[in-house]
């Protein structure tokens, strides 16, 4: 499903290409829309396979959003410890996982009922 409007298309391009340029793995993007009391419109969640590389899938996607479309995240949590690392964009929220925490909380099979959109944006 395509976003609802081109200002969220632009940073759903944005934030996917900065993770794909990382190498980031199992990159799974959910459509929230069709669910009632979601707190946005889409999770965007994926893998770094290291602290370090947690670090620079965020950090990546802050600069790439910031330089490309002007915008700057709500909040960033986790770049403490780098083992889940949040971003909110308010509409579009970002979890940037190390395997184990990503298994452990499980947030795909949370949101089992939302609609999966393909990472080429």
């Amino acid at each position: 499903m395509i976003p609802k409007n081109e200002d969220e298309n632009s940073l759903l391009s944005s934030i996917v290409y900065s993770i794909e340029e990382l190498k980031a793995v199992d990159i799974n993007i959910l459509d929230l829309r069709g669910i009632e009391n979601t707190l946005c419109d889409y999770f965007l969640i994926c893998n770094g396979t290291s602290n370090t590389h947690v670090s620079a899938i965020a950090n990546s996607i802050q600069r790439h959003v910031s330089k490309q479309i002007k915008r700057n995240p709500k909040s960033v949590e986790g770049l403490e410890n780098a083992t889940w690392v949040l971003i909110d964009y308010i509409d579009i929220i970002v979890h940037v996982f190390q395997p184990e925490e990503r298994e452990f909380y499980n947030l795909d099979s949370f949101w089992a009922d939302a609609k999966k959109v393909e990472t080429k944006v």
